[in-house]
């Protein structure tokens, strides 16, 4: 099972890099913490490469923490503003530095904002 769960921390951070795309380059370790019936799982997120490994990552500056039914259907069919909801209604959690937390939500905002302008038609 936490094979399945390294796969899928992997896929969810690339697609949501896909979506914000600007959030690429930075270097930051994560904590992901899913929680299941009766049991926590630990998992070390390490960008921009993208390498997931089991166990606690005691060098973490952000720590995510979810539960693993939620985390399954939003790896696989959750975009940004799904995210987004989730994190702005208590289903998923971030910790850490508020420097981190808010160059990532301002980041995610612009490339929202961008995505509802209209671009200017070329005639």
């Amino acid at each position: 099972m936490s094979e399945d769960a390294k796969a899928l921390i992997e896929l969810a951070t690339r697609r949501f890099l896909e979506e914000v795309p600007a959030l690429e380059p930075i270097k930051l370790v994560v904590g992901v913490e899913l929680r299941g019936r009766g049991d926590v799982q630990h998992f070390r997120l390490e960008m921009p490469d993208i390498k997931v490994t089991k166990g606690p990552a005691s060098d973490a500056r952000l720590r995510v923490d979810m539960r693993r039914e939620f985390f399954n259907v939003m790896a696989r069919e959750g975009k940004v503003p799904d995210w987004i909801e989730a994190f702005t209604y208590g289903q998923a959690k971030a910790s850490g530095p508020e420097q981190i937390m808010r160059l990532i939500a301002n980041v995610v905002e612009r490339q929202q904002e961008r995505e509802r302008t209209p671009r200017a038609r070329k005639h």
